[in-house]
């Protein structure tokens, strides 16, 4: 019997679980082989890219700048966020159940801070491009210490997000109040942080709004002086794509997971969020590869590096194979084969 103010630490994952109404399996059903397998290969993705990112900005001297700064930061919490995802594939199904209350915690926590650090470096890179476009100032010229502290903001918000549940922002000692989704967790938990993000959207929103009326403003003004050369419609369309994937990207992958995380945070009985979260949590994890290619991948120079580190993978690699073919190729040519009386065959070298 459930008594209220009473706190459950020495009960089983099973016990909350069974109390929020979550089923845990105990064999793998299909849909657990589908999600895993997918959550796998998306994980090693993000892994991959984000590592190629990571290189890319720390050997080439040009990306030793304060944007470039956030742009790793961008893809190390991406790193993370695919680290996190892969240790939640290796403990979930049937392996839920097998977890500690401190194990879920941590497994839920590597989740959570990892994409707030996600979502607020993409805040962070579009205030600085506001900053940077408004002062009409190049990106190298932005100050180290401003973007070194937005940084250090943006993981101090993360920990503190990531970090609460375990500490103070669960259901333990007031069951009526668990979530669904996430059955150790406040309801409120799942609400604040669906609002979190969508405000962080807004805001994206405004700021890129911004900018493109700004910069279309201008463009319009010195189209006026200087006759009208295509570059400008071009410089022009090309902000408008470059506003329209940025916050496209993030409404595809972020909106879903939102939108389940704030119904089961507002209690909707009628809404079966169960049916359709594993989905939309690997689809917001998905924006951990998008971003790599929207804010990465699009600078010629970064195409460029990643070329460069690829060609520089495959040439080590081919030089290994040919270093290995010859050391082969000189041991066969110096090795005569001697059938004795007894017709074993016996190697004798001649190094």
């Amino acid at each position: 019997m459930v008594t209220m103010g009473q706190c459950y630490y020495n009960e089983t994952i099973g016990f909350f679980y069974n109390n929020s109404g979550k089923e845990l399996s105990s064999h793998w059903r299909p849909k657990d082989v589908v999600v895993v397998g997918l959550g796998l290969t998306v994980s090693v993705l993000v892994l991959l890219t984000n590592l190629l990112v990571i290189a890319a900005i720390a050997s080439n001297r040009r990306f030793h700048q304060p944007i470039y700064y956030l742009l790793g930061n961008l893809a190390a919490a991406d790193l993370f966020a695919g680290v996190a995802y892969l240790f939640l594939m290796f403990h979930t199904g049937p392996r839920t159940a097998r977890l500690s209350l401190q194990g879920w915690f941590v497994r839920q926590g590597l989740l959570d801070t990892s994409l707030t650090a996600s979502v607020a470096t993409l805040l962070a890179i579009a205030m600085e491009r506001h900053r940077s476009v408004m002062a009409v100032q190049l990106h190298s010229r932005l100050p180290r210490g401003r973007v070194v502290m937005l940084i250090v903001g943006v993981w101090v918000a993360a920990l503190g997000l990531g970090l609460l549940p375990a500490h103070s922002w669960h259901c333990l000692c007031a069951l009526d109040s668990c979530s669904r989704m996430a059955p150790l967790l406040s309801r409120s938990y799942l609400a604040v942080w669906a609002l979190s993000s969508l405000l962080v959207f807004l805001l994206m929103v405004a700021v890129y709004t911004r900018i493109f009326f700004y910069v279309r403003r201008r463009v319009q003004r010195m189209a006026e002086h200087v006759s009208c050369h295509p570059r400008y419609r071009e410089t022009t369309l090309s902000l408008v794509k470059t506003v329209v994937i940025i916050l496209g990207a993030f409404v595809v992958c972020w909106t879903p997971a939102q939108v389940v995380l704030l119904l089961d945070g507002l209690d909707c009985k009628s809404c079966n969020v169960l049916a359709v979260e594993k989905y939309f949590l690997l689809l917001a994890e998905a924006n951990s590869l998008v971003n790599a290619v929207v804010y990465s991948c699009r600078d010629a120079e970064m195409r460029r590096t990643f070329r460069r580190l690829l060609c520089c993978l495959c040439l080590r690699q081919s030089t290994r194979e040919s270093a290995r073919c010859a050391s082969s190729a000189r041991i066969g040519a110096s090795t005569r084969i001697m059938l004795p009386e007894n017709g074993h065959p016996l190697m004798d070298s001649t190094l």
